[in-house]
């Protein structure tokens, strides 16, 4: 094992490297090219940014990213904080508490994809709020795709908080969203319309 402390002064920090099987694809000799240009020590001073492992979540958009989704996606806390939000496309974690949902929406110019990493529940779809008619029980590696239009909701039936990432395309939140809890993202929603 490699101790890269000499070059890389923030030991809690990640850093947005080439990743293969959660392992660097890049060499000794790469490490060195890589701190001279500054790539190696890509950090984030943001205090006030959630983070784990020492990498603080904030949105990334527009700028080539890599994380590893899985464990970025399980160690999230917050029931919404944007990763990265581009022109044509949003990536967003959750954790949905015990007993919560999501609640009932729909984006009518937006396809919606859900990956959830961990936990359980059901999903509700339908053409109208009052006919929600495809119920799906979900858990651990479900993906599920949200047509534009679709009225849908996501309920947590476990007994842990259910872990999952979104995909909007094109985005639904302003660049840089963070929703501590759900009675946050309410407040934000009806604030802004």
């Amino acid at each position: 094992m490699n101790n890269f402390s000499y070059m890389y002064p923030y030991p809690n920090a990640y850093a947005n490297m080439p990743m293969f099987n959660g392992r660097s694809m890049m060499g000794p000799d790469d490490w060195h090219m890589a701190n001279r240009t500054g790539f190696a020590n890509q950090y984030w001073p943001y205090p006030n940014v959630q983070g784990y492992a020492g990498v603080m979540f904030q949105d990334h958009g527009k700028e080539p990213f890599v994380v590893n989704i899985n464990q970025a996606t399980q160690q999230n806390n917050t029931f919404r904080t944007t990763i990265w939000t581009g022109d044509h496309l949003q990536v967003t974690l959750m954790s949905i508490n015990v007993g919560e949902d999501i609640g009932l929406e729909v984006h009518p110019d937006v396809d919606q994809f859900l990956r959830i990493e961990k936990g359980q529940g059901f999903v509700q779809m339908g053409n109208s709020e009052d006919n929600l008619n495809f119920i799906k029980h979900v858990g651990d590696d479900s993906a599920i795709m949200v047509p534009a239009g679709t009225w849908h909701n996501l309920t947590n039936t476990g007994n842990t908080p259910l872990k999952l990432y979104t995909i909007y395309a094109p985005p639904e939140h302003p660049f840089g969203t963070v929703h501590e809890s759900k009675a946050d993202a309410i407040a934000a929603e009806e604030s802004q319309g």
